[in-house]
């Protein structure tokens, strides 16, 4: 008789895993959409402005871990952040993508400074240590707890309750304000990277959004996976930094083609997962012996 079974860790990894490749099936599908419509110079920027959003919020979502983890936040409850906190950046990167498009025509400058800030983002993320969360002295936990009444413990997946005839927030909406600050400031780098490749707004957008998009799932993939992939952030760090020489080699009137930039993202990112995981399976033998 055929043995059928599949332990349950492997059936938890595969449900979110194959959701994010869904995901990517569709971002690839209407790249096809630019092709035919746009042109292969805009289904080549929609590829690597995709290619550079999607890598780089890998750290993004290693951070979402760390947050989850030291407020001890249970799956359903992440789930439910997660679709809010989304839904939250789509509407926050339209603002910031339309000011920064609109900046970068008017002041073309400006790139050679996002260039020199991603650089120095880059190289700082090569020597920083991982991000720890302190629950109670957390920024956003004490300015909410001083302008808004709320709840010592979580209530359930509630962001509001009403106790005593008093509205009130709760600590997992502090959580949702903490993961919604970080995406901000996740979009400070990962806006301008994109930048280096093209400054459509369009492309800029839809290339955003459709990495987005996959965000959550790709959250519990990591989330199963994340001491196979502890090189990663390195392989970020090095595209942070790559796409800052791209943009200030601009000043200097040189130019790395997208086709180029893509092949340089990709083999980087694919380069840090590999690495990744040829070290966690040696460290794992180690343990073995």
């Amino acid at each position: 008789m055929e043995n059928n079974f599949v332990p349950s860790e492997k059936l938890n990894l595969w449900q979110p895993l194959r959701k994010v490749l869904l995901f990517i099936g569709l971002a690839m599908l209407f790249n096809l959409g630019v092709l035919f419509f746009k042109g292969s110079q805009a289904a080549l920027e929609f590829l690597g402005g995709y290619l550079i959003e999607f890598s780089l919020s890998l750290d993004n979502l290693f951070v979402f871990i760390s947050i989850f983890t030291a407020f001890g936040i249970s799956e359903h409850a992440e789930h439910r952040v997660l679709t809010y906190g989304i839904m939250g950046a789509v509407i926050l990167r339209l603002i910031f993508i339309s000011l920064g498009v609109q900046v970068v025509n008017h002041f073309h400058f400006i790139l050679y400074i996002f260039g020199a800030v991603l650089i120095i983002n880059g190289i700082k993320m090569f020597f920083q240590k991982e991000h720890e969360y302190d629950v109670k002295n957390h920024k956003m936990m004490r300015f909410l707890r001083r302008f808004v009444p709320m709840t010592e413990e979580m209530v359930g997946e509630k962001f509001f309750v009403k106790i005593d005839g008093k509205r009130m927030i709760t600590p997992l909406f502090a959580v949702l304000m903490i993961i919604e600050g970080s995406d901000i400031l996740f979009a400070i780098d990962s806006i301008p990277a994109v930048f280096s490749v093209t400054t459509d707004l369009f492309i800029v957008y839809t290339s955003n959004i459709f990495a987005i998009l996959g965000l959550r799932q790709l959250y519990f993939v990591l989330l199963h996976l994340q001491e196979r992939f502890q090189y990663v952030r390195y392989g970020v760090a090095t595209i942070l930094t790559f796409t800052g020489v791209k943009l200030g080699l601009l000043m200097f009137h040189i130019e790395i083609s997208i086709p180029i930039s893509i092949s340089v993202i990709f083999g980087i990112l694919a380069l840090s997962i590999i690495l990744s995981m040829v070290m966690s399976k040696k460290k794992t033998s180690t343990r073995t012996d």
